[in-house]
């Protein structure tokens, strides 16, 4: 009798250990984390498909330190996928939150295929001058 109830304390106690440890993951990454993780492409001025030109700097941010890291040293890479990608781009495909959110996504995807360390968890537009 002693022993089962030794077994179910210590089964309700790792319960709530697991309980407890998983509830405060499920909140995600804190902003320091995030800002560990983040590399900044900032003032990108490049001629669009059009007659217009944007002035556009980003936060991009990864799954780890390392994968900081080698998207550090990857800088130049990256700068030249985003003015290839704006390059294609007309004033209208960038308005709006559609636009800007359609960016973004398109900049994860083919940054991630040059990723080596880790991966980019998301990119955020930080300043944008459309002219």
């Amino acid at each position: 009798m002693i022993i089962i109830l030794i077994v179910i304390t210590l089964a309700g106690g790792i319960t709530i250990y697991f309980v407890l440890h998983n509830g405060k993951n499920s909140k995600g990454p804190t902003i320091d984390d995030i800002i560990k993780t983040s590399v900044d492409i900032t003032d990108i001025t490049t001629n669009l498909a059009g007659d217009n030109y944007i002035k556009i700097s980003f936060k991009i941010q990864t799954d780890s330190t390392n994968a900081q890291k080698e998207l550090t040293k990857r800088d130049f890479q990256v700068k030249n996928i985003i003015i290839e990608e704006l390059s294609d781009k007309k004033a209208q495909d960038l308005q709006g939150k559609k636009g800007v959110l359609n960016l973004e996504q398109t900049l994860k995807t083919k940054i991630n295929q040059i990723m080596q360390d880790g991966k980019v968890v998301q990119v955020y537009v930080t300043d944008s001058l459309l002219q």
